[in-house]
This record gives structure tokens, sequence and C-alpha cells, in this order.
């Protein structure tokens, strides 16, 4: 039986008379690369702040492995990572100093330890003791999702990981998602407006119009569903326009 990382029922968040998310009902197993595509405020930000229990739902559910966002979101957040678009790091620190306040924090064993592990990871473990207020975008990127790592997470939520990098920095991070997902097995739930970024990294999408799904699959199977649409841009935008007819 494969097991759901992520589950959804008619989960549903309105903003006074403004629903920003309608009626999500959403099942990810584990071990996806899941790309959430949509427009800007199709929902997609709002759908990971209910996921991670950054916000409460107006009704509908959703779990994390079982565990109920509302009811159970302490055993949530010790499941789940979180990078948003814009990292929020220490300028004044160093790499090591702002995974430490953040691992000593989350109540981290042996944190030095496992900063080492990340800054291996990253192939980068001559950042440790550099500035974080001299680092680039795409650099503070890839310290925010070793901070969202720290605690070994089951799955990692994702918020435009790779808008406004160059094409190096856009690399960077597609190649630590997918050593990430390979060799470590978790769960990646990625928003992005990137459309060619998703068709090389993801295994299944899902797409959001006006705060509605309309669309999820595997990524394989949406490309069989448009045998003559040669790209994940075309498809986006022939159920985007046909949504809106």
């Amino acid at each position: 039986m494969t097991t759901q990382a992520i589950e959804t029922h008619e989960l549903t968040r309105k903003y006074g008379e403004q629903t920003a998310v309608s009626h999500l009902t959403l099942a990810i197993p584990q071990g996806e690369i899941f790309g959430f595509l949509g427009h800007n405020g199709a929902g997609k930000t709002t759908t990971i702040s209910l996921l991670t229990t950054l916000l409460l739902p107006t009704s509908g559910s959703a779990k994390i492995f079982g565990d109920d966002v509302v009811q159970q979101n302490r055993a949530v957040r010790q499941r789940i990572g979180y990078v948003p678009e814009n990292v929020r790091l220490y300028n004044d620190l160093t790499v090591a100093e702002n995974l430490r306040f953040l691992g000593e924090l989350s109540g981290v064993q042996n944190v030095d330890g496992r900063i080492a592990e990340l800054l291996q990871l990253l192939e980068h473990p001559e950042w440790r003791d550099l500035r974080v207020g001299t680092f680039s975008k795409g650099m503070r990127q890839r310290i925010g999702i070793a901070q969202a790592l720290l605690h070994q997470p089951d799955v990692l939520f994702l918020d435009e990981p790779a808008s406004g990098l160059d094409p190096e920095g856009q690399r960077a991070i597609g190649d630590l998602i997918v050593r990430l997902n390979h060799e470590f097995g978790i769960t990646i739930f990625m928003n992005t407006h990137q459309l060619s970024e998703a068709a090389k990294l993801c295994t299944s999408i899902g797409i959001m119009n006006h705060g509605r799904l309309v669309m999820a699959d595997t990524l394989a199977n949406v490309m069989q569903r448009f045998p003559n649409t040669p790209s994940l841009e075309e498809i986006y935008l022939q159920v985007g326009a046909k949504e809106l007819s």
C-alpha cells in the first residue's frame, strides 16, 4: 500500500469574502517531487502556509503522514521543513552561527556535527565561517534549505526556490533538490512558476487556477494526456485557458 506523505480533503482558506484556496483535495505519495504550478495569486503560497501549520484552514483538512495539520500540529512540524521564497537569515552572523542558532532553538542534537554534514551536502564546507551578508541570493537559498534540513524532516516545502536566480544558481538548487529526494528519500513539495524547471525536476504536478486545483497527476501521465503538446508550458496554458473559458 502506497504511503501518502501529504493528503488534503476539501481544504479551503478564505480571507473575508475572498477565497484563496477552494476545496483542495490532493494526495501526494511518499518520495515524490511534486511541482505546484499556477499564476501569481493562484493560491500556491496559501496552500503551503496551510500545510506547514502557518495558517488555519477555514474548512476541510490536511494531513502530513497521517498527522492532522491542526489537531496534531506539533507532530507535523517535526516532520516537515519549509523554505520561503525569501530566506530570512542574520546577515551579521556566519553560516555556522545562523544554523547553530536555529538548530539550538529546534532542539537538534549534536548541532555542530549536523552543520558539518549539511555543509558537506551543499558541497561548500568552506562557507562555515563566512558572514551571510556577503552571500548572493542563490547561496542564501541553499543555506535556507540547510536550515530546513537541520532536524532531518521527511517532507520539504519550497516556495519558489529558484525565483530570481541566475542559471548557475537555478542548476545548483535543482541538483540539490534531486539529491535530497534520491539519496535521502525526502518528499518535496515545490511551488514554482518556472515550468521548464518543473519539467526537469518533478515526478508529479498539480495546476492551480484562481484557488482551484484543475489538474494533478504524474508528469508522465500529463505528457501522455497531451500527446500533441510538446512542452509543459503549452499544456499549462491550454489547461488555464480551458478553465477560464
